[in-house]
């Protein structure tokens, strides 16, 4: 543990964090790639370019050295982070890689501000919050090894079956090469996935959202074909390359956001290809139905009917009388689906908001605006769960 002087001089610290901003995580990333190179085929280049992983590391920075004194507060974002980087193998030695350009980057950055007092608390404060991660790790890592069907590091998976779910999305079935079973999941949950694009220059780890219930043979995703700015290199690899037989390495599910036990009504409500985790939600939900069935609703948004994935089931089931849809097209359209941007008060009366639970995901500003009609209706935040893209965002 960190004693109160350390706390002190690291929380100092934050007032030189906080005007330095991203440009402490982008030295730090480059300082990284430049002296471990072997790196690159882990973390997300493509989150390099744009920016967004030097912003999440700023933050979690950040927020570690104001809560200090207070890591209870930080709980959530360590069992995301954790989670996630079990989805990407990380392994202890890694931590000691990471440790040591974090600390050369604030004394390169700040020579006179960062003493050699602050050097040792911030070293000390690294050191605590690596065995933090490293523990809850080591835990996932053994829970899935351990468990039928489990396994360790990365397995060989190969494509059994690849169909067209909407204009933009594809699933994906993959089966183990080696024919054995595969571990179970909580819908919701994800899986990191490995691949080696012949025109990328490193190996490449994605997360993809597993998109229908458990069956411990098999696991589906379902992902969408990136267009806007530079072409997604995993997304367009798998849409385009990627053909029935083929091999890829996967690692076992994971995530921190899942459909939790209840016997309370379920909604479940996304926007695009937030989609995903819910359909993992709806398929374990309506398997598990029994008589008197449990009351879902399902609200989803996207752009026009050719974007609506998994459009026909959600007919299916709806007409089956097993779930209620209500789905909102951005583009007029002469489907029956409702226009423009999601309303949830216009079918307020329709929804169990005093005893449901709510299940969100989707682009952030999309979950804000869902998130934000729910509270005015009524619905505390504890009955409100969600799940945001990208590298440790929140709202």
């Amino acid at each position: 543990m960190l004693n109160n002087q350390q706390i002190e001089l690291v929380k100092s610290t934050i007032p030189l964090l906080e005007s330095a901003g991203t440009a402490i995580t982008e030295h730090f990333y480059q300082r990284m790639f430049s002296h471990n190179p072997e790196l690159q085929h882990i973390f997300n280049m493509s989150n390099q370019q744009s920016g967004r992983q030097s912003f999440a590391l700023f933050s979690a920075i950040a927020a570690y050295a104001k809560h200090l004194d207070d890591l209870e507060n930080l709980l959530s974002m360590v069992e995301r982070i954790a989670h996630k980087h079990t989805s990407m193998n990380i392994q202890p030695a890694h931590y000691d890689i990471v440790g040591l350009h974090l600390i050369e980057t604030l004394r390169e950055l700040a020579p006179q501000q960062f003493t050699a007092d602050i050097e040792a608390a911030w070293l000390a404060a690294y050191q605590m919050l690596a065995g933090i991660f490293i523990d809850k790790e080591a835990g996932l890592y053994y829970q899935r090894d351990n468990a039928l069907g489990g396994w360790k590091n990365a397995r060989l998976f190969k494509l059994v079956e690849k169909r067209i779910e909407s204009e933009l999305v594809k699933s994906f079935i993959f089966e183990p090469v080696d024919g054995g079973p595969v571990i179970g999941y909580q819908a919701g949950q994800y899986l990191g996935i490995e691949v080696e694009p012949k025109e990328g220059e490193f190996r490449e780890i994605r997360q993809y959202s597993l998109s229908d219930s458990a069956n411990h043979q098999s696991y589906r995703i379902s992902v969408k074909r990136e267009l806007e700015g530079k072409p997604g290199i995993v997304s367009n690899y798998l849409h385009d390359v990627l053909r029935l037989g083929d091999e890829v390495k996967l690692y076992a599910p994971t995530g921190d956001f899942f459909l939790k036990k209840s016997t309370a009504p379920v909604v479940l409500i996304s926007a695009g290809v937030g989609l995903t985790p819910m359909q993992a939600m709806l398929e374990t939900l309506i398997s598990q139905q029994e008589s008197p069935s449990t009351d879902i609703s399902f609200l989803h948004a996207c752009e026009n009917v050719a974007q609506h994935s998994f459009r026909k089931r959600h007919d299916e089931l709806a007409e089956q009388g097993k779930v209620k849809n209500f789905i909102w097209y951005k583009s007029p359209d002469n489907d029956s689906a409702l226009q423009g941007y999601m309303d949830i008060g216009k079918i307020a009366d329709q929804l169990p908001l005093k005893v449901a639970d709510f299940y969100l995901c989707g682009p952030v500003a999309f979950m804000q605006f869902a998130k934000q009609q729910l509270v005015a209706l009524g619905v505390s935040d504890d009955r409100v769960h969600y799940e945001v893209f990208g590298p440790h965002e929140s709202f």
